[in-house]
């Protein structure tokens, strides 16, 4: 909607000098003074954003306290797992590590035994440190100005809409919290756990920082397609056929519009073992979850990039080798930021398991250097 809205606007500036008086001293298509009315370029343009990257925020379908049945879990899983810092942390870790695991060859601790758990710090988090950066881009830029007077002038700024990479920066953890609380199945074993789980404290605690994804990994976390149209009002200095070398100043809105975004394929899988994770929690699998196991779901990600206006600034200046013909050169500034939204849903139920958003600062710095003509 607002691509369209922009574009009506440019369609509607474009042609208000067709539609207005033919005596109007500004809008009239007859030349004015020995000046052109009408000017376009076409040259290099060359984007430069400069700004930094902000925390990734992460909302998931896990409430805070959910209680999900453990399963079969393997005994590594459990162990990293404990918060150890505690004194039954440290209690159960060695129960497993060494009474169960080492003695007895227990790779894995069966459902029988596993319990119930408790789940903490998943509903919501601030992963620190992490973030996306847009990269310099390059492109064909063409501008278009319509003189009102000698001076005073809109100019239209287009161009191919070039391809943007987008860098990671950091590594998303889950901050997993909560507790176990183990059975007694009736067997020797089963009692002997039951009957230390007094002395150990009770339930295991669990703390863990669980691996999601390094935006860092390969050469780019995205890539975009930017469309990024801009319209300027200008004041030009000096004098047409007096001045060669003339300067000018502009202000005006920068509508910024992205889409083809395209995801690093290993972060996606990251993305999508992560969703798995979700839905095993729910399942009542909470130990397929630390084991990272395929869950019910089919989880599937989605990546969007908020459409957004900003304010630009711009000094430049045109060089005339004769009437028609002129250089210009320009460098541009808008303070812009948007918002990056993925998501993970289960395409099975239509759920949503995850859904993470992070503020991009882009503050692009745009130079441009190109070659025109007046009618």
């Amino acid at each position: 909607m607002m691509k369209k809205s922009f574009a009506s606007l440019l369609t509607s500036l474009i042609l208000l000098p067709a539609y207005s008086h033919a005596d109007s001293p500004y809008f009239s298509l007859k030349d004015g003074d020995g000046f052109k009315r009408f000017s376009i370029s076409a040259g290099w343009l060359h984007a430069m954003p400069q700004g930094k990257a902000n925390p990734v925020y992460i909302n998931t379908s896990v409430a805070e306290g959910t209680q999900s049945k453990v399963g079969d879990v393997s005994t590594d899983s459990v162990l990293n797992a404990i918060d150890q810092s505690t004194v039954a942390g440290k209690a159960w870790y060695g129960l497993l590590n060494t009474g169960y695991k080492d003695l007895l060859g227990g790779n894995t601790l069966p459902s029988a035994l596993a319990g119930t758990a408790t789940i903490n710090g998943l509903s919501q988090w601030e992963a620190p440190n992490t973030g996306l950066e847009a990269q310099n881009a390059d492109t064909l830029g063409i501008l278009t100005n319509y003189y009102f007077t000698d001076n005073w002038s809109l100019e239209i700024k287009a161009g191919i809409p070039p391809k943007v990479d987008i860098k990671g920066k950091g590594t998303i953890y889950a901050p997993l919290s909560g507790s176990a609380t183990p059975l007694k199945d009736g067997s020797l074993l089963g009692n002997a756990i039951g009957n230390i789980i007094s002395q150990a404290g009770g339930d295991i605690p669990l703390k863990q920082d669980i691996k999601i994804t390094d935006l860092e990994q390969g050469k780019r976390a995205a890539s975009v397609r930017a469309w990024l149209p801009a319209a300027e009002l200008h004041y030009q200095f000096g004098r047409s056929g007096v001045n060669k070398f003339r300067p000018y100043v502009g202000v005006g809105v920068m509508y910024a519009y992205f889409n083809e975004v395209k995801l690093n394929p290993d972060i996606e899988a990251d993305l999508i073992t992560a969703g798995h994770m979700i839905q095993n929690i729910q399942d009542n699998k909470a130990g397929a979850a630390l084991d990272k196991k395929t869950s019910s779901a089919n989880p599937i990600v989605d990546v969007k990039a908020t459409d957004t206006f900003a304010p630009i600034a711009t000094i430049g200046a045109t060089y005339d080798f004769n009437e028609n013909w002129f250089a210009v050169g320009s460098v541009s500034y808008s303070k812009m930021n948007n918002e990056a939204k993925i998501t993970v849903t289960d395409s099975n139920t239509g759920k949503e398991l995850i859904n993470s958003k992070t503020k991009i600062d882009i503050d692009p710095l745009i130079t441009y250097v190109g070659v025109g003509y007046r009618f």
